[in-house]
């Protein structure tokens, strides 16, 4: 069976998007039961298949009502994802053949979120969302081995996933990779300051997927840790957060205390012609 599905980056963060309604009335197939981790790591694969960060899958559920679903590159499930939720928004934004700015309300492992969509041209949106609630974890499993200076500036967040997040001089010597395999079960940040006063550098390695160029939920965690620890002045609510793939923007307290808006583009890339097999 053959389904079209489209890619989509966020700063160079990128998924694949299904909405699933191209299988709602195939027969003999319920989506239920399709093994979606299995065709993640196959679709996702950068050397056999299409190639991306994650899979979403795209459900409606009423006007501008969606729900999402992601599955990362090796098959895991993730909550939630701020780079992955504008993708989303942008699959539908162009399938619903909207030029007007829309607000979506989407459904995902991690509460409902609030997306307000922006067109800047046929390929690209500036979406800003409603991340939710930033809240305290306890310290992961294994954290230790990670060799961390106990003296390092450390915050273990959810942003709807999992977060640690480690002050650092200079991110760029960090070996991540090699520390981000020690506590895979969580999305790993490791930032600096600046080098704008309101303005911090990030790199991520993610639960699921590895480093990669950006992360949405991620850049509101370490955005987040950041005002906390003073590497940007407490008066700044309004943080950029470079990373590797692009400049996010991260709201403090907003729309209201305790939660974070995250806002940024989505770009789409290219459209596929997948096959699934019952």
């Amino acid at each position: 069976m053959q389904l079209v599905v489209t890619k989509h980056h966020g700063l160079g963060n990128d998924f694949l998007v299904l909405e699933t309604s191209q299988i709602e009335f195939v027969p003999d197939i319920e989506i239920a039961k399709i093994d979606w981790p299995s065709i993640a790591k196959q679709w996702c694969d950068r050397e056999t298949g299409v190639g991306a960060d994650g899979l979403l899958l795209l459900s409606r559920r009423g006007e501008f009502k969606l729900a999402m679903q992601l599955f990362n590159q090796d098959g895991s499930r993730a909550e939630m994802s701020g780079n992955g939720i504008r993708c989303l928004v942008q699959a539908a934004f162009d399938q619903d053949g909207c030029d007007e700015p829309v607000t979506y309300v989407v459904t995902t492992d991690a509460g409902d979120r609030v997306v307000d969509v922006q067109p800047i041209s046929h390929e690209e949106v500036i979406a800003s969302v409603d991340m939710g609630r930033i809240e305290i974890l306890d310290e992961p499993q294994n954290w230790s081995a990670i060799g961390c200076d106990p003296n390092r500036p450390v915050m273990h967040l959810s942003v709807g996933n999992p977060h640690s997040v480690v002050g650092v001089e200079e991110v760029e010597v960090v070996n991540l990779l090699e520390i981000g395999l020690k506590v895979p079960q969580v999305n790993l940040e490791i930032v600096e300051a600046g080098p704008e006063n309101n303005a911090i550098t990030m790199r991520v390695h993610e639960r699921g997927a590895g480093i990669t160029q950006a992360c949405g939920t991620g850049a509101c965690a370490s955005a987040w840790a950041a005002i906390k620890w003073g590497l940007v002045p407490s008066s700044v609510t309004e943080i950029l957060v470079h990373q590797p793939g692009g400049d996010a923007t991260v709201r403090i307290n907003h729309p209201q205390l305790g939660h974070v808006t995250l806002i940024g583009s989505a770009h789409f890339s290219s459209r596929h012609n997948l096959e699934i097999v019952s």
